[in-house]
C-alpha cells in the first residue's frame, strides 16, 4: 500500500484541478492512511486541499503545522474543523491565525487547547469582540480568565461568566482567582498623585459616620479634585478594590455600575443621580428614565452574585 501511495502522490500534480479535487474527497474518507498523497493534497489550492484538511486521518500533526506555516487562512480554516487537533496546532493557529481562524478553533470543541494558548487568546480578546463570545462560552476555558476578560465583556456574556463561578466549588473559584491575581495586578496602573490625601479623606469620614452613600453624590458635584476620593469612598462603601471602582467610571461602564450599586444597596434614586454626573453635564434629562430601567433592570440575584465575585477579587488582590 505504502508503493501505491508513493505512485499516487508523484502523479497527482499532473492530474487536472477536478481529478484532483475528487481525489481528495477520495483520500480524506478513505481507511487507508495515504500520507504522502494527503501531505501532498493539503498543500494545494483551498478547494483541492479542503476534504483532507477537514477529515483525513492519514495527516500528522507535523503536516498539519507545515501547513498552517505556508498556506492560506482558509487553510487554516480547514484545520480548525478536524476533530483530532493537538496543543501544538493549536497554539500555531492562535499564533499566525486571524480572528476568523481563532473563533473556529474555539468554537470546535474537540480541540486540545494549553493554558499559554488561551492566555493568548484572552489578550487578544480584550481588544476583539468576535473573540469573546466563543472565550467565555468554550467549555474548558480556564476560570481565570474569565475573571481577567470580565470588564471588557457585553452584560449578557457577563452574566454568564457570574453563572458559571456560581456552579463551581469555593476552592476551584479560589484557585482561579489566585492565578489571576499575577495577570490583574500586571495590567494596574500608576495611583493618582492624591491619593493619600483623598484615602485620608475618606478614612475621616469613616471615622466621623459620614461615609454614606449620599456622600458619593456630594463628592462628584465637586468636580475632577474630588474624583480619587469618589472612587475610594464607593470602594470602601461596595467593598470591593478601588481599581475596579476607577475603570468602571473611567469607562462609564453604567451596566456593571448598576449591578455594583444595586448589590451594594445603594437605591434607585442614587444611582441615577451619580449615572447623571458621571456621563457628564452634557446628558440630556430624559436619560434619568433610561438610567432607571437601568438599575431596575438589574437582577437582585445577579447584583449578588457579582458582588460576591468582587469582592474575592479584592481580597485575593489585597493578600
Amino acid at each position: 500500500m505504502t508503493a501505491f501511495d508513493d505512485v499516487v502522490e508523484s502523479v497527482a500534480a499532473e492530474l487536472s484541478a477536478q481529478v484532483r479535487a475528487e481525489l481528495s474527497r477520495k483520500i480524506a474518507a478513505a481507511p487507508i492512511p495515504f500520507r504522502r498523497t494527503a501531505r501532498r493534497l493539503a498543500l494545494d489550492e483551498i478547494e483541492i486541499a479542503r476534504p483532507v484538511l477537514e477529515h483525513s486521518r492519514a495527516l500528522t500533526q507535523d503536516d498539519l503545522l507545515d501547513v498552517i506555516a505556508r498556506k492560506s487562512s482558509d487553510h487554516m480554516m480547514a484545520v480548525t474543523r478536524r476533530d483530532d487537533i493537538g496543543e501544538r496546532v493549536s497554539s500555531a493557529l492562535v499564533e499566525k491565525g486571524e480572528d476568523r481562524v481563532v473563533v473556529s478553533l474555539l468554537q470546535n470543541q474537540t480541540a486540545r487547547i494549553d493554558d499559554a494558548t488561551y492566555e493568548r487568546v484572552a489578550d487578544r480578546a480584550e481588544k476583539s469582540a468576535a473573540l469573546q463570545e466563543p472565550l467565555v462560552r468554550r467549555k474548558t476555558v480556564p476560570l481565570h480568565l474569565l475573571s481577567d476578560i470580565y470588564l471588557k465583556v457585553e452584560a449578557d456574556l457577563r452574566r454568564e461568566i457570574l453563572q458559571r463561578y456560581d456552579s463551581v466549588a469555593p476552592a476551584e473559584l479560589d484557585a482561579a482567582f489566585a492565578r489571576s491575581r499575577n495577570r490583574v495586578s500586571r495590567a494596574l496602573g500608576a495611583l493618582p498623585d492624591d491619593f493619600d490625601t483623598a484615602r485620608r479623606e475618606v478614612e475621616s469620614m469613616a471615622l466621623q459616620g459620614t461615609l454614606t452613600p449620599p456622600v458619593l453624590v456630594t463628592l462628584l458635584r465637586q468636580g475632577p479634585e474630588k474624583r480619587t476620593a469618589f472612587v475610594l469612598a464607593f470602594a470602601r462603601l461596595a467593598d470591593v478594590h478601588h481599581e475596579l471602582v476607577d475603570k468602571l467610571v473611567a469607562k462609564a461602564d453604567l451596566d456593571a455600575l448598576a449591578m455594583l450599586s444595586r448589590g451594594s444597596g445603594f437605591d434607585r434614586a442614587l444611582f441615577v443621580t451619580l449615572a447623571m454626573l458621571i456621563v457628564g453635564k452634557d446628558a440630556p434629562m430624559e436619560r434619568i428614565r433610561e438610567f432607571g430601567e437601568l438599575y431596575n433592570a438589574v437582577p437582585p440575584e445577579a447584583a449578588q452574585r457579582a458582588i460576591r465575585f468582587w469582592k474575592m477579587r479584592t481580597k485575593l488582590s489585597a493578600a
